[in-house]
């Protein structure tokens, strides 16, 4: 259970942009399999379903359906509506991927913000309900917070 910053999120969060600015309108993949060793890598594994507000259709570039969050209080940003996905493979959730609104074609880079983490029942980064992600079934996204460390 390791959380991993791509090297553009750690330019965006040391420069004046924020976390929730960086990630204002983006989305998170479900993927199987163990994430790569740094967010600066390609993805790996398979991509389960994508999380958007409402499970709504997303396009990079457009504010549409983008995950939103709330105003930062006391070092911390959580998600703001409801933040969901219906399965497009059938699989096991193993990690996730947290990308900015811009296009990602998924290839290595070391200038677009991403967050990897693990995923599971409990224990892990993002808990979901059920891992076992299967074609059309809802999931959604209960809880999520970034809290930037006061030291």
């Amino acid at each position: 259970m390791t959380l991993r910053l791509s090297t553009g999120l750690r330019n965006n969060l040391a420069g004046a942009t924020g976390f929730a600015a960086t990630f204002a309108n983006g989305i998170i993949e479900i993927r199987t399999g163990a994430q790569p060793a740094s967010a600066d890598s390609a993805v790996t594994g398979t991509l389960l379903g994508t999380v958007t507000l409402n499970s709504g259709a997303f396009t990079p570039g457009s504010p549409t359906n983008g995950l939103t969050f709330s105003a930062a209080a006391d070092g911390a940003v959580s998600k703001s509506g409801v933040w969901s996905f219906s399965g497009v493979v059938a699989g096991t959730a193993g990690w996730f991927r947290l990308k900015g609104n811009a296009l990602d074609d998924d290839l290595a880079s070391t200038t677009l913000p991403r967050v990897d983490g693990s995923v599971a029942v409990s224990g892990a980064d993002m808990n979901l309900s059920n891992i076992a992600i299967t074609i059309g079934a809802p999931s959604t996204i209960d809880t999520f917070t970034w809290t930037q460390p006061a030291t």
